[in-house]
């Protein structure tokens, strides 16, 4: 049966937090903490006003929130233009983490190779008035002047020069460690060494992935091969693993990223060299298309979505707290997903 502040509330138009507060028997200030989800609220009145608004029609007036407490509620994001698996994942997750926060989101697209294109983005979101920035750039364009800012930063996975109100930074070191644990995997089976099929230099995951191998092993004492370059596509894994497959000392490889594995595998093949009987091989990212291919694709798989979580976590911190100290970041786990394409050594 509904009550008579309920019907009355219906019938005279679009209902307000007064209403919601006499249904549920509140003042209109524990109205506003319950759906600002501020805390000293008993569980009991928080159901009480969350039952009473969800009867009434009732939806927090973001415009007013917006005058009231001088923010937007949204978050601006700075990430290069492609369709490469990685960045694309990235931003996939930053968004979904961007709306569980309830703030909207705006992007602006970078171009591979313009050296002031961090700059400009950053700028064109600041005049849209976000409450803080993402950075999600993952190519280093060479030296880039030090831009101000004046809201919060969060900065994913790279070293990037600003000068904000506060900055915060996660998944940083996370690829390194991925690399480590992708060669090492490689070594435990028995290979005494890994080659290794890099990404490009001038990306950040390209060489946190390159210094992560190098560590994993100087580690164990194990010779370092030299280094062959890719552009993270199949075709010029293809064309490394042409070149690789010549050389029988060659068992084992670590590839920056699953395409490139891929085109590897299949050169591989047509040379006659055996995956995973004569080479083993490990990619990065763990893309969809991973688990099918012959043989299935051993990888380590990126934590895209618990970097982008960890991410807004702080940087939502920092926006609504500021005089708050802010908790570290979490590291995410390492997840290594064992499929075929890595075996012992051949006893040959």
């Amino acid at each position: 049966m509904t009550t008579p502040v309920a019907a009355q509330s219906k019938g005279s138009g679009t209902p307000r937090s007064v209403d919601v507060a006499r249904l549920a028997g509140v003042s209109q200030k524990t109205v506003s903490r319950v759906l600002n989800n501020e805390p000293y609220v008993s569980a009991e009145v928080r159901q009480r006003v969350l039952a009473a608004a969800e009867e009434l029609g009732y939806r927090l007036n973001n415009a007013a929130r917006m005058l009231a407490s001088g923010r937007t509620r949204s978050i601006g994001v700075v990430s290069l233009g492609t369709a490469l698996f990685g960045p694309a994942s990235l931003l996939m997750g930053i968004e979904r983490a961007v709306r569980d926060a309830e703030y909207a989101l705006r992007v602006v697209n970078t171009v591979e190779g313009d050296a002031s294109g961090i700059t400009g983005a950053v700028d064109t979101l600041l005049e849209q008035g976000v409450d803080g920035i993402v950075i999600s750039e993952p190519i280093d364009e060479g030296h880039v002047a030090a831009v101000r800012v004046e809201v919060p930063v969060l900065v994913l996975g790279a070293p990037s020069e600003f000068v904000a109100s506060r900055a915060v930074s996660a998944g940083v070191g996370v690829a390194e460690q991925l690399a480590r644990a992708a060669t090492g995997h490689l070594l435990d089976l028995g290979h005494q060494t890994v080659h290794h099929l890099a990404g490009p230099q001038q990306w950040y995951a390209g060489r946190d992935r390159l210094r992560g191998w190098q560590t994993a092993l100087a580690a164990r004492g194990r010779q370092q091969p030299a280094v062959v370059m890719g552009d993270w596509s199949a075709a010029s894994g293809y064309a490394a693993g042409r070149g690789l497959a010549a050389d029988p000392s060659v068992t084992a490889v670590f590839a920056a990223n699953d395409d490139m594995a891929i085109g590897l595998v299949r050169a591989l093949t047509e040379a006659g060299r055996r995956v995973p009987e004569d080479v083993s091989v490990v990619g990065f990212d763990d893309i969809p298309l991973a688990a099918y291919v012959t043989p299935s694709l051993t990888t380590v798989r990126q934590p895209f979505d618990a970097v982008a979580r960890e991410g807004l976590r702080l940087l939502v911190h920092a926006i609504e707290k500021p005089d708050v100290d802010l908790t570290p970041a979490n590291d995410p786990p390492v997840e290594l997903v064992v499929r075929d394409s890595t075996a012992a050594p051949s006893s040959r």
